[in-house]
């Protein structure tokens, strides 16, 4: 099924909060019709984000996430409340579920008024609405005009109100999370665009990344030709082309070689650039790469990747880019790193944070991390921008976005 195969990145991310034993679950359950989330009476069954992607027509793939109770207490009762508000960082959709007989508190308090703070569009459920119907519609009512959002009553049992609540979470759900093409609006009908793909250790046996994959799929959408190679065929494969290239993409890694290759009138970009500008705000990262310039020996640097892949030999994060941001200051730096969802929640330590373009995880989550640096008052870079500043090229690859007037991803999340 191809809702199946569509990467959580480029999903709808809707998540439900709640106190412990408020119906999430349940309510997930439904709205999937299958046991998707453990549901048991014992309060705090959920006690991490579980999340499951899924269909839901007409929005098409999603991914819904199930989080702990917002009002668990202890010690490790906190930390899974912490967890769960992190899941903000990259919610399209929240869904508040409160029981029906029971009055929100501080703790729903707390997570409307950072929704709001955000802009995260929210829809509520009054769920356990078979004990008392006529309540649980009056109570809906009441919480709608508390919370400024749309409230149903609903029950997991025989599931009454559940379609109405998949109606307005229909409804609710911001048009278009990924509103920024990859490159598509790049090309025109018949033009050529060359993509470089080295395929190195780190390259995946048999496939390519995702950023390449979608690359090639936008440009064939457009109606434009796609020429796949690699760099060290890349010179060749210029000279036999018979005609100028409109755009060449390649992997940042290579940027040095394929700049030399390609000449200065044929444009120029990578695939981490183009993420950078779809997936976040591109000329915030390219503001960013000027603090760069002003590292010191001593600065503490944050190295940040949403994905968990194996390590390789020479990797990009771990590896290359330390080593190039060491020869570019002149002396040791400290070096840390962030893996997977994960990230330090003080930021205001490091000098600078390079992330890596982001394509496991959705737009919000990368803009999220943006304004969370912006807040701390550190530059941020992804590694494209960071590779072609280190290159001195980086006035060249951002030329096709300058022309489009495409600089910024975009200010949403």
């Amino acid at each position: 099924m191809a809702a199946e195969r569509t990467p959580t990145g480029q999903r709808l991310h809707i998540a439900f909060f709640g106190r412990r034993n408020a119906g999430k679950s349940s309510l997930i359950n439904a709205l999937s019709r299958q046991a998707v989330s453990l549901v048991s009476p014992v309060p705090g069954t959920t006690t991490d984000p579980v999340r499951r992607p899924m269909e839901l027509h007409p929005l098409g793939p999603v991914v819904l996430i199930d989080t702990a109770g917002i009002d668990d207490e202890g010690d490790l009762g906190r930390l899974r409340v912490e967890r769960s508000f992190q899941v903000l960082d990259q919610t399209d959709l929240a869904v508040l579920a409160v029981p029906a007989g029971e009055e929100p508190g501080e703790a729903e308090e707390r997570l409307v008024a950072e929704l709001k703070r955000r802009g995260t569009p929210a829809v509520g459920a009054v769920t356990k609405a078979d004990l008392d119907p006529a309540g649980a519609r009056r109570q809906a009512a009441r919480l709608e005009e508390r919370f400024g959002f749309s409230f149903c009553a609903c029950s997991c049992i025989g599931q009454p109100g559940v379609a109405a609540l998949r109606q307005r979470i229909i409804a609710a759900a911001p048009v278009d999370p990924t509103e920024v093409p990859l490159l598509a609006d790049l090309v025109r009908p018949g033009d050529l665009i060359v993509l470089v793909v080295p395929l190195d250790s780190g390259a995946p046996k048999g496939r390519l990344i995702l950023p390449q994959v979608q690359a090639i799929r936008e440009v064939l959408d457009a109606g434009g030709i796609a020429v796949t190679v690699r760099d060290r065929e890349l010179p060749d494969a210029l000279k036999s082309l018979g005609r100028r290239p409109a755009l060449v993409v390649t992997d940042s890694q290579v940027f040095g070689t394929v700049n030399r290759a390609v000449p200065p009138e044929i444009p120029l970009t990578s695939f981490s650039i183009l993420m950078a500008r779809h997936k976040g705000d591109l000329a915030e990262l390219v503001r960013g790469a000027q603090a760069i310039d002003r590292l010191r020996p001593g600065d503490r640097v944050l190295i940040a990747e949403t994905c968990t892949h194996h390590q390789q030999k020479d990797d990009i994060g771990t590896v290359k880019i330390p080593r190039w941001l060491r020869e570019r200051v002149g002396g040791e730096l400290q070096f840390e790193w962030a893996h997977g969802g994960e990230m330090p929640e003080d930021l205001s330590p490091y000098r600078l944070i390079v992330h890596c373009g982001g394509c496991m995880v959705n737009r919000r989550l990368m803009l999220s991390r943006i304004r969370r640096a912006q807040a701390a008052g550190v530059p941020i870079v992804n590694y494209g921008v960071c590779i072609a500043h280190l290159n001195g090229i980086l006035p060249r690859v951002l030329t096709p976005f300058r022309e489009q007037g495409g600089m910024s991803g975009g200010n949403g999340g």
